[in-house]
């Protein structure tokens, strides 16, 4: 097996929850010039599709006019990981724990009411799960709203990547796990317990990703 491999999220549900649980992403479209144009966006992924929403005027709006082939990715950064970890000399050896995803893909611009109803009641879910919202309906005014812009893209390719620990041996990554627990980051805890150890106990719960 290449090591690649050993890097890629094959469940497709797998990469959908990781993609849901990333506060926003980044819409590549094309300009006029043939360049790329990369924006940071809200998001969610829904109904096999990722909706984000946009005033209506704005570059990225023509670019997905004038061509509507985009990238979209979203990424985790999970934690660093100091050379020292592995040598105590050579800097060669840092490396960064993370989970990502990258999709290829079409864009379209939302018109039916239906639909944007549906894709803002989505991202309504996403960023404010306690609720306390009126649910949206295709015939109210922020719906139907010409200077909101609903933009869909479907995926024609979508990959998903990780790296957690999980090329190493189950009792090298418990040490490298007892490592980052003692050097302290803020994260150190949520990434012990994404590389499925208990943090306190350092006992393997589970693979990596299967809490996802």
């Amino acid at each position: 097996m290449r090591l690649t491999k050993v890097y890629e999220i094959r469940s497709k549900d797998k990469i959908i929850a990781l993609l849901n649980s990333i506060p926003s992403g980044t819409l590549g479209t094309i300009d006029a010039n043939g360049f790329p144009q990369l924006v940071p966006m809200n998001f969610v992924y829904a109904y096999d599709a990722v909706y984000m929403h946009s005033f209506s005027i704005g570059e990225k709006i023509e670019n997905i006019k004038r061509d509507n082939r985009v990238g979209f990715e979203a990424h985790r950064y999970v934690e660093f990981l100091p050379s020292y970890f592995f040598d105590p000399r050579d800097a060669s050896q840092a490396d960064t724990l993370y989970m990502s995803v990258i999709i290829k893909g079409y864009a379209e611009l939302v018109y039916d009411m239906e639909e944007r109803a549906r894709a803002l009641n989505a991202l309504m879910r996403k960023y404010q799960r306690e609720g306390f919202y009126e649910e949206l309906k295709p015939s109210m005014d922020t719906v139907r709203d010409v200077n909101l812009a609903i933009i869909k893209v479907k995926p024609v390719v979508m990959t998903g990547k990780y790296k957690l620990g999980q090329q190493w041996p189950i009792e090298y990554r418990r040490y490298i796990a007892k490592r980052i627990l003692e050097r302290g980051t803020p994260t150190a805890v949520n990434t012990v317990t994404l590389m499925g150890f208990d943090p306190i106990t350092l006992n393997y719960k589970h693979e990596p990703l299967d809490d996802l």
